[in-house]
């Protein structure tokens, strides 16, 4: 499939498990992916995550099924919205899970990287929620 957003590549000098792709060799994407998501989700996006049988109910969704759950179109927009937390969220079903907006406007806020206007907040937000949604998107299977 392709990319419906333009690519951003991380690359970060830190250490990972021998098992786990390096940092440098991601997307921002997939980095976000499983530094967010994969907990719950698991690392291929299939629901099954190694924290799904603490969750107090709530059973994590296949993220690879989205565009075949929505007539073979990836739900841009939804997918979003469940991410940041905006209105149309509950689509996603509970809020069981994380509203991931807020946790990186938090990430700026910690930063010790100086001041970020809050236009540049809403950029750095807004980078990490598509670039983590046009991750999704390659990740769907038909």
């Amino acid at each position: 499939m392709r990319a419906m957003f333009p690519a951003i590549i991380l690359s970060m000098g830190f250490g990972v498990s021998a098992t786990a792709p390096h940092a440098q060799d991601m997307t921002l994407g997939e980095f976000e992916y499983q530094n967010s998501c994969a907990a719950c989700h698991g690392p291929a996006g299939k629901g099954n995550g190694p924290v799904t049988d603490f969750l107090s109910g709530a059973v994590p969704s296949d993220l690879t099924q989205l565009q075949k759950n929505n007539g073979g179109v990836f739900p841009v927009q939804m997918v979003y919205e469940a991410i940041a937390g905006g209105a149309d969220a509950s689509a996603h079903g509970t809020r069981d899970m994380p509203i991931w907006g807020n946790r990186f406007r938090q990430r700026v806020t910690e930063s010790a990287d100086g001041y970020f206007s809050p236009m540049a907040t809403e950029r750095y937000v807004n980078s990490r929620i598509l670039a983590l949604t046009e991750y999704l998107a390659s990740i769907q299977e038909n």
